[in-house]
Formats: structure tokens, C-alpha cells, sequence
């Protein structure tokens, strides 16, 4: 599994359109094949800085997604709505909790 964390910071006036847009889009980001996960966090203390954290079953999975028409859509509405660089992470668990 490959856990991917994209960290966003949007201008405020942007925020309540990266709302819409990933509201538009995350039941069909969640439906894509190989997504396992999808949700969508926001710093305690900077509600301009947004996070997604989503599963997927492998890198290929996120892959595909990311040469999707779905994920050309989504980021061209989401990309100019930022005041500055995203930041994408992929994870590989090392260690494995008791809690799933």
C-alpha cells in the first residue's frame, strides 16, 4: 500500500473554492481504481493550509490516477488557487499498528 499526502496552502478567498472543487471531485477520486482512502485535513492552526491523505494499492494505482482525465480536471481547478507550492509525499509503511 502507498499512503500519498499532498500539503496545500491557499491565498483565504481561495479557500471556499478548493472546497467546492474537492467536494465536486472526491466521491470519484474515492471511486477510482486502486484508491483505498480519501480524506481531506486542515491545520489546526492555519485554516488555509490543506491537506489529502489517501491509500492506494500501489504506486501504479496512483499513477494511473494521476494520468486520469479525473486528476487533469481536479488539479487545473485546484493548481491556480494556490498562494504557494504544493507539496506531494509518498509513504510506505515500516512498521505495521495494531489498529488496522
Amino acid at each position: 500500500m502507498l499512503i500519498r499526502m499532498v500539503h496545500m496552502h491557499f491565498a483565504a478567498e481561495n479557500v471556499d473554492a478548493f472546497l467546492a472543487v474537492f467536494e465536486e471531485s472526491r466521491n470519484h477520486i474515492r471511486a477510482f481504481p486502486g484508491c483505498k482512502h480519501l480524506e481531506l485535513l486542515r491545520e489546526k492552526d492555519d485554516s488555509c493550509a490543506l491537506t489529502t491523505y489517501s491509500h492506494w494499492e500501489n504506486a501504479e494505482a496512483l499513477e494511473n490516477y494521476r494520468q486520469s482525465e479525473l486528476f487533469s480536471k481536479t488539479w487545473a481547478a485546484t493548481k491556480v488557487l494556490f498562494d504557494m507550492a504544493p507539496r506531494a509525499v509518498s509513504y510506505e509503511r515500516v512498521l505495521f499498528s495494531d489498529f488496522g
